[in-house]
């Protein structure tokens, strides 16, 4: 046995904690079918079954549960030692994977992950955006971008991008002539809205804020979606009034196509985070992103 080969060993242990063939070879950038033969020569050596395969599941059999909870700490071990090579090289190596809300996706992350991976060629990133707040280590992700009442307890947290940002309110000048100006908040009960729905959950309340005055309203709701690109569309062909980023609108406020209102009860917030664990051992891909996103708020300061 002390001659099985580690990369079937790693190949089991991707399958069993994908529950999948095919999501674990899209992780590793590998065919399904190399993992399944992988799988066959270790099983065919072991002289046991590791994994129960159906059309619709992957499960580990109870002699591959017991090898994956022996296995997987070893494993780790042995990515921590490869990865810990990593800083006797000019320039660090592997890849960087990252779970985004889709407004730091399409706001913030262009211009910084632009910036990072030409100054650490050797680093690959993958990003994945998503409304939705999963447990990021969990997911198979190195760190994740939150905004602060998002970020989970036992983690680090670092700024990146805008360390403020805003809420605005604006509609369509064709509506606004047709329905008329909210003047209030409250007048928005007495309007249609486009209204921003996270994936697993209904559409949040609209929250304004004004000289410590609080105002959370649930307006009428004419089109709900998970894409800015189709709220923002809806608001400019005057179907109603949308409050968002203000950087999903901006284009649209500066050339005319929709105005802003209620301007006095923009809602300022703090910019997001990276967060990842609080560990001993930082891959080298994550390590090379914090100590860069460091070094450019400092020049932000400093300049």
């Amino acid at each position: 046995m002390s001659d099985l080969p580690l990369a079937d060993l790693d190949a089991f242990a991707a399958v069993a904690r994908e529950r999948s063939f095919r999501e674990a070879a899209r992780k590793r950038h590998v065919s399904a079918s190399s993992l399944s033969e992988a799988l066959r020569r270790l099983e065919e050596r072991l002289g046991v079954r590791l994994l129960n395969r159906t059309t619709r599941s992957v499960t580990p059999t109870e002699a591959g549960a017991r090898l994956i909870e022996r296995l997987a700490p070893a494993m780790g071990e042995i990515a921590t030692a490869l990865d810990e090579i990593n800083t006797f090289r000019d320039s660090p190596g592997g890849t960087l994977r990252l779970n985004v809300p889709t407004v730091a996706a399409i706001v913030i992350m262009p211009g910084i992950i632009n910036r990072f991976l030409k100054a650490y060629p050797g680093i690959s990133v993958e990003i994945v955006a998503e409304d939705s707040f999963i447990d990021v280590l969990a997911g198979g992700y190195d760190a994740g971008i939150r905004y602060d009442e998002r970020l989970e307890k036992d983690m680090i947290a670092v700024p990146i991008g805008p360390r403020q940002q805003c809420y605005v309110t604006a509609a369509s000048p064709a509506y606004l002539a047709a329905n008329g100006t909210p003047r209030h908040p409250r007048d928005i009960l007495d309007h249609r809205c486009i209204r921003h729905r996270f994936l697993g959950s209904s559409a949040f309340p609209w929250e304004f804020e004004r000289e410590g005055e609080t105002i959370v309203i649930s307006p009428p709701m004419v089109l709900a979606a998970n894409s800015v690109d189709i709220e923002r569309s809806a608001a400019v062909e005057g179907l109603g009034i949308i409050r968002t980023f203000s950087e999903f609108v901006a284009p649209q406020i500066a050339s005319g196509d929709l105005v802003p209102i209620l301007e006095d009860w923009d809602t300022a917030f703090p910019g997001p985070f990276l967060y990842y664990a609080s560990r001993r051992h930082m891959p080298a891909p994550l390590r090379a992103f914090v100590d860069f996103l460091k070094l450019e708020q400092r020049r932000k300061h400093e300049g």
